[in-house]
């Protein structure tokens, strides 16, 4: 989620060594692999798309590592290089901030309601969480 309130979010059709869609993670996001089969756009197409949104900037996310490792799978695929930075949103957060992340999280999700897990509206929360830390909203 961009500060001016722009998403991005696609299907990504998986490599053919791309095997990592099982059972939970379609129970997680609600999509079966024949659909992320049919309906994903290419990892040259994402990845391309990817660095023409964040170019040169930094992006956040509450689950790095994970992120991280897929972000890496996305362009290595398309033998493409981020054009952007992946940061861990901690590293936006004082002390306070830090330990009040949770509840208030917590509070927003409540607030929103059932979500689609999908990045566009979890990059949302994200942002939400953290103007709502600040004071912001």
């Amino acid at each position: 989620m961009l500060p001016d309130g722009h998403a991005y979010c696609s299907l990504i059709k998986p490599e053919d060594h791309w095997t990592h869609w099982d059972a939970q993670a379609e129970a997680t996001h609600h999509i079966p692999r024949r659909i992320v089969l049919e309906r994903g756009l290419s990892v040259h197409t994402v990845a391309q798309q990817l660095n023409l949104q964040l170019m040169g900037q930094t992006v956040y996310s509450d689950g790095w590592a994970n992120d991280y490792t897929w972000l890496g799978a996305l362009f290595d695929a398309a033998d493409m290089t981020p054009r952007f930075k992946l940061e861990n949103l901690r590293a936006l957060l004082n002390e306070a901030e830090a330990d009040r992340w949770h509840v208030v999280k917590a509070e927003v999700t409540r607030e929103r309601g059932a979500q689609r897990h999908r990045a566009s509206a979890d990059a949302r929360l994200l942002q939400l969480t953290l103007l709502r830390l600040r004071g912001q909203h």
